[in-house]
């Protein structure tokens, strides 16, 4: 009787314990090839916060540690120029996710601004590496998510119902000045989020292509206030033939939003003004935090999506549930 107690104890134990774990759906692979090519030309500062190093080994112990059963793994900024480096790390993605099954998925970057040359990596990732998804950056050398250039690429990724993770880069031409007062990451990067994301709505991307899921990291930057700011216009700037129509039903609807950075039950409130418990997603930006940070953050999510009567319903959905359904 004492052994099979122990035993049911045990047994709740797990449950609990699986009940915990966590998809991080924003992390970040930084290869030896990725850290050379940008040391060579002179780019490590680019996005003006010093490249941390990565050690898979080491991600792994954190992930056991604070119950992150699988991270979703993208290439940092700034943007290699080189396609060979981009295929190199897409490659070193596949093989990790192979080496530690369950543990890792990847979204393959892209050697944009080149269209024909993207479409071409996008293909083999996804077919030949068995990517997850793909990442986009919000500009690439000034050719921004939206523009018209990149239909045909989205095409592709339609046909495919790809998941696209979004991460913002370093917007130019720009006052560097600025950069220096206001590092990237406190407050350009949600502007550049904001900013790639408003044009695809304008011109109708999402609801084009609606078979992609976009992730939009840090808590979608400044859309929820972005959002019915649009709206409000539409009408004097439809006037004005400076839009058309825009279906803002639909193109909302290809919306995820990842929580790394700034999240706080007030945050989660404010972004499901504009979406829906079931589209967002536990994200951390491992390595860019240092781990015990990361760790706090985590356990103060679990902690009020425990105690906020509102949001407890949906604790279960934002750590784990809404990544499982969006990568099936």
């Amino acid at each position: 009787m004492k052994r099979l107690k122990i035993t049911a104890i045990a047994m709740a134990l797990t449950t609990i314990t699986m009940a915990q774990e966590a998809i991080d759906v924003h992390s970040h692979i930084i290869t030896p090839e990725f850290l050379t090519s940008l040391e060579t030309e002179g780019r490590q500062l680019e996005e003006g916060f010093p490249i941390p190093k990565y050690d898979a080994t080491e991600h792994l112990r954190w992930m056991d540690q604070t119950g992150v059963q699988t991270s979703v793994l993208t290439l940092a900024a700034p943007q290699p120029t080189s396609a060979k480096v981009i295929r190199q790390a897409n490659e070193a993605a596949a093989k990790l996710k192979k080496e530690h099954p369950g543990r890792f998925m990847f979204c393959a970057a892209l050697p944009l601004p080149d269209v024909e040359a993207a479409i071409r990596e996008a293909v083999y990732a996804l077919d030949t590496l068995k990517a997850d998804g793909i990442k986009l950056a919000t500009n690439i050398e000034g050719q921004y998510l939206g523009a018209p250039e990149l239909d045909p690429l989205f095409a592709v990724l339609h046909e495919r119902k790809a998941v696209i993770i979004l991460h913002p880069h370093r917007p130019g031409p720009v006052n560097p000045q600025v950069m220096k007062q206001t590092p990237l990451a406190m407050q350009e990067y949600l502007s550049e989020t904001t900013r790639a994301v408003s044009n695809m709505i304008a011109r109708n991307v999402l609801a084009r292509y609606n078979q992609v899921k976009v992730v939009v990291p840090h808590c979608g930057a400044y859309l929820p206030l972005s959002v019915p700011r649009m709206k409000s216009l539409t009408p004097v700037m439809q006037a004005n033939k400076m839009v058309g129509e825009i279906d803002w039903d639909e193109n909302l609807r290809t919306l995820y939003y990842d929580l790394a950075g700034a999240h706080s039950p007030e945050v989660i409130r404010m972004m499901l003004t504009i979406t829906t418990p079931d589209h967002l997603l536990y994200g951390s930006d491992y390595p860019y935090v240092a781990p015990q940070v990361l760790t706090a953050s985590l356990e103060r999510m679990r902690a009020y999506l425990t105690t906020e009567p509102d949001l407890a319903p949906y604790k279960e959905m934002i750590l784990h549930k809404n990544a499982e359904n969006l990568f099936k």
